[in-house]
């Protein structure tokens, strides 16, 4: 088998002949769900800028036939690309993947981080589509090292020669060069203040706990994108005087990319929590150090009573936060041995099964944004518990703990 660095040199992102697409597998698109959905659901201005006939067709449900290979496994398919464009449905899916068998199809690839790239030939005709479906974090870094974070609901594209970053249906926040300050154009300001300004510009006070995370995140996500593109393109388009030079620019400006992604989610979670009424050290302690130097994102009621080994384990609560949780979700286990039910909030869309048993059997309590749940499996469904919920039962701890002190 060929080894994914040697894939993507192969398929390299820059090569003028090659579009691409990455993307996280969703429950949907592995049937983890178990929704009368099929195959893969991909960006449909990317697939019809791509595949033109089925844009143009006048057909109920246009579709073209291509070889796709899945390089990861190996594996290789007659694969269909169809534009489902009758009554409520206006997408775009690539079918044909070999049922069960396929990587792409199989419920345990749920959230994995899929490449598919897409070959032209000299007459300007998609031939081929390769793909590689990442089965380890190692594989996951890789791939985003070369190109930035990708999260769920976000699709990463270039349509040949052209780079793009969409968001599943699409944004709605709309940032104004002059709602951000002019310094931040000149050096780059810290993930805290980005969450400070999208707290300014898109407060969505009305809106639940659950709804508020998702449209924050995604303004802010917006706004780093407003940012990237002002202070990283001038340079860019001035050029480089040397090959270490641009690596050295495209190596920082990656781990930007990751930073911001990686305390993100950490950062708005922890100002949801002192909007909700919650005193940070008192009702609640954020990046505390439990035993042998882990470290838990948020602890509760506090670090204080974590450490008073004659308040009660039950009244004690654990959060950890991660984007994603495939894999890394076992890094919390052995965190807060005091609490044996550990909360893990994620955005990520659906898991299996079988990994949700493994981590139920691990003392992992899922806590998902409401209106991600439904692309979890429906055996699941209920035994998941939302932000509201969540924040619902701190606040019960923090009236029983007022109420005895």
């Amino acid at each position: 088998m060929i080894e994914l660095t040697d894939w993507l040199a192969e398929n390299n992102f820059a090569r003028t002949d090659i579009a691409w697409c990455v993307k996280r597998l969703s429950a949907n698109d592995t049937l983890a769900t178990s929704s009368h959905q099929s195959g893969i659901y991909m960006p449909r201005k990317f697939m019809l800028d791509i595949f033109r006939s089925i844009e143009y067709s006048s057909d109920r449900n246009p579709d073209v036939t291509f070889d796709l290979y899945i390089d990861s496994h190996p594996q290789h398919h007659k694969a269909r690309a169809v534009y489902y464009k009758q009554g409520s449905r206006n997408e775009v899916r690539i079918t044909r993947l070999g049922g069960a068998d396929s990587p792409l199809s199989d419920v345990e690839s749920t959230g994995a981080l899929s490449v598919f790239s897409f070959t032209r030939s000299h007459g300007g005709s998609v031939i081929t589509c390769h793909v590689w479906v990442c089965t380890s974090q190692l594989d996951e870094d890789v791939v985003q090292n070369a190109i930035g974070w990708v999260e769920h609901g976000m699709f990463r594209v270039a349509k040949f020669d052209e780079l793009a970053i969409v968001s599943d249906g699409g944004l709605d926040y709309k940032l104004s060069h002059e709602n951000i300050p002019k310094k931040w154009f000149d050096e780059f300001p810290s993930a805290d203040d980005v969450i400070q300004k999208v707290i300014e510009l898109c407060p969505f006070d009305t809106l639940d706990l659950d709804r508020l995370l998702i449209h924050r995140r995604n303004c802010e996500y917006e706004l780093f994108r407003v940012l990237e593109e002002d202070s990283t393109l001038p340079i860019v388009q001035t050029g480089f005087e040397t090959v270490e030079e641009f690596i050295k620019f495209a190596h920082k400006t990656l781990q930007r990319r990751r930073a911001r992604s990686g305390r993100s989610l950490e950062l708005h979670v922890r100002h949801m929590l002192r909007e909700a009424g919650l005193e940070e050290s008192k009702d609640f302690t954020y990046q505390a150090e439990t035993e042998n130097g882990k470290r838990s994102d948020f602890l509760f009621p506090s670090k204080a009573h974590y450490d008073n080994i004659s308040f009660p384990s039950d009244n004690l609560r654990m959060l950890a936060v991660m984007t994603t949780c495939r894999e890394r979700w076992r890094t919390i286990i052995s965190a807060a041995k005091r609490i044996s039910v550990k909360h893990l909030l994620t955005l990520q869309e659906g898991v299996s099964v079988k990994q949700y048993s493994e981590m139920k059997s691990s003392g992992v309590h899922l806590v998902v944004p409401a209106e991600l749940i439904a692309s979890y499996p429906p055996c699941l469904r209920a035994e998941l518990t939302t932000i509201e919920s969540f924040i619902g039962d701190v606040r019960i701890l923090k009236s029983k703990i007022d109420c005895s002190s």
